[in-house]
């Protein structure tokens, strides 16, 4: 919905290797293992895909990344990939959730991969390999928290009025 508000194209990587994973290509034959196991992909199959993606025309004029980076190397490599290419990031989104609602509401989607004992293991990764971006976006000053615990007209109202600014 921001994305479409801002006329600018929602890039996520979990969509990308999803339909990566069902098409059956090379990269989504290697994602798919570690995505049924709650596994971060590894960086040289997500790197490419967004130099890759983040190059296209209808990025000109800005985009919403939703998943990526994942890690402070990827942190890294999107903040030189920008530099080339001349785009600069404006802020950084955390959606601050407790764990317990983060486990209730991907238990509803319904999503094959979404057992709780999967999502457990994502939470474990998410505190070892991304929780450190919120620590490298604040020291530069691009970090906005939002409390992700509201309801979606909620959290999607606070990020429109970050974004509209």
């Amino acid at each position: 919905m921001l994305a479409k508000d801002c006329e600018v194209p929602h890039i996520s990587t979990g969509e990308i290797l999803r339909s990566a994973v069902a098409a059956g290509s090379e990269l989504g034959q290697k994602a798919d293992q570690y995505m049924s196991d709650g596994e971060l992909v590894p960086d040289d199959l997500i790197l490419g895909l967004i130099q890759e993606r983040l190059g296209q025309d209808d990025t000109q004029n800005g985009w919403l990344l939703d998943g990526f980076p994942r890690n402070v190397p990827q942190a890294e490599f999107l903040q030189q990939l920008l530099e080339q290419i001349d785009q600069p990031v404006d802020f950084v989104v955390n959606l601050d959730v407790e764990d317990d609602v983060i486990v209730a509401r991907l238990l509803q989607r319904g999503r094959e991969d979404d057992e709780e004992s999967v999502i457990l293991n994502r939470l474990e990764v998410y505190r070892q390999q991304t929780e450190p971006l919120i620590d490298f976006y604040r020291s530069r000053q691009q970090l906005v928290s939002i409390e992700g615990s509201q309801t979606m007209e909620a959290v999607y109202s606070d990020l429109k009025r970050l974004v509209m600014e």
